[in-house]
């Protein structure tokens, strides 16, 4: 069996298993999924629904793939049902990261990392995992890794997904702006959201607050994560291109020249996006820390279309030459 069709026989099995349970329930499809992933993962149902609906969860389970299946076809069957119930429920700006852009992101952690191990790493806007769990099946060196998130139905899927995959994923489910106290950590990886944060109180001492105005969450967000980050620990965000050029970010600006050295910024294609001002970057960086300086020149770029072979081809060739040279930790 290919992957291909084992990957369309899980998506087959969990679908129509959400179907049959939100009908029953009368539950959302993502909150459908979500108990789906966790009977596939047990490999029964101790629930109480309808008869009906029981005998079709039991029929769509005995269809699933068996076995022990690649982590990869897991990820990718929940990633066509959770783009499924996105697209009731959820605006543009929460869309679930691109597998080219998560593939990309892990090449350019594996550089950042080189060849060090038992590294922690934390994502505080985990959404369903899905970059998180794509990162841990690309990359070694990866020995514990925390995801936080604050929709309980987005928590349970990533919690599925995580069993499914057999990562040991330690899932916090929590408002990433308000906790205190996070576990310090190696690296920070994350898709940061686009919007503004509701509580005005929470992020009044904020550094990154703008002067006037409402907070905006991916400030918010990376400010609070930062603190979790251990001195001369790596950062690598999605962040909206308007992210340092909006007004209020002159604030962002002197909390980043204060805190960090960028590494780097990587314009994604705007053709990944259906609007412009959803489109992103890929923005690098390192805490302040012994022995932390500036690379003498910072990796800048726009990347090609991930449909351009030879031309992907040829940036990952100057991005490679660009850590030989300028990145002496892992050159």
């Amino acid at each position: 069996m290919t992957e291909q069709t084992e990957i369309e026989q899980l998506f087959h099995a969990l679908d129509q298993m959400a179907i049959a349970i939100s009908e029953d329930h009368a539950y959302t499809y993502l909150d459908a999924l979500a108990e789906a992933g966790d009977i596939l993962y047990q490999g029964t149902t101790e629930k109480p629904f309808s008869d009906p609906a029981k005998e079709k969860i039991k029929r769509f389970l005995k269809d699933a793939p068996k076995g022990q299946l690649d982590r990869e076809v897991v990820r990718k069957a929940f990633q066509l049902a959770i783009l499924k119930g996105m697209k009731e429920n959820v605006q543009p700006h929460h869309a679930m990261t691109p597998d080219g852009v998560a593939f990309f992101v892990s090449y350019l952690l594996k550089k950042l990392i080189g060849e060090e191990r038992d590294i922690r790493l934390f994502d505080p806007a985990m959404g369903t995992a899905n970059l998180l769990t794509a990162i841990l099946n690309d990359t070694d060196g990866v020995e514990g890794a925390i995801g936080a998130e604050v929709d309980d139905a987005l928590v349970r899927i990533a919690f599925a997904m995580a069993n499914l995959q057999r990562h040991s994923l330690q899932i916090l489910q929590m408002d990433s702006v308000s906790q205190r106290g996070l576990p310090e950590v190696d690296v920070i990886v994350s898709d940061l959201p686009v919007g503004y944060y509701a509580n005005d109180e929470i992020v009044a001492d904020f550094y990154t607050r703008p002067e006037e105005g409402r907070m905006p969450v991916e400030y918010a967000i990376f400010e609070n994560s930062w603190k979790a980050l251990k001195e001369s620990g790596f950062a690598m965000f999605l962040i909206p291109n308007t992210m340092f050029t909006r007004e209020g970010a002159e604030a962002l600006r002197e909390f980043v020249k204060r805190e960090a050295v960028t590494l780097g910024l990587l314009q994604l294609p705007e053709s990944m996006f259906k609007n412009d001002q959803y489109a992103k970057s890929i923005w690098l960086l390192q805490k302040n820390g012994p022995g932390v300086q500036a690379p003498p020149q910072a990796l800048f770029a726009e990347l090609p279309s991930f449909t351009r072979a030879e031309a992907l081809s040829d940036m990952i060739k100057r991005i490679n030459e660009w850590f030989e040279q300028f990145f002496h930790q892992n050159g």
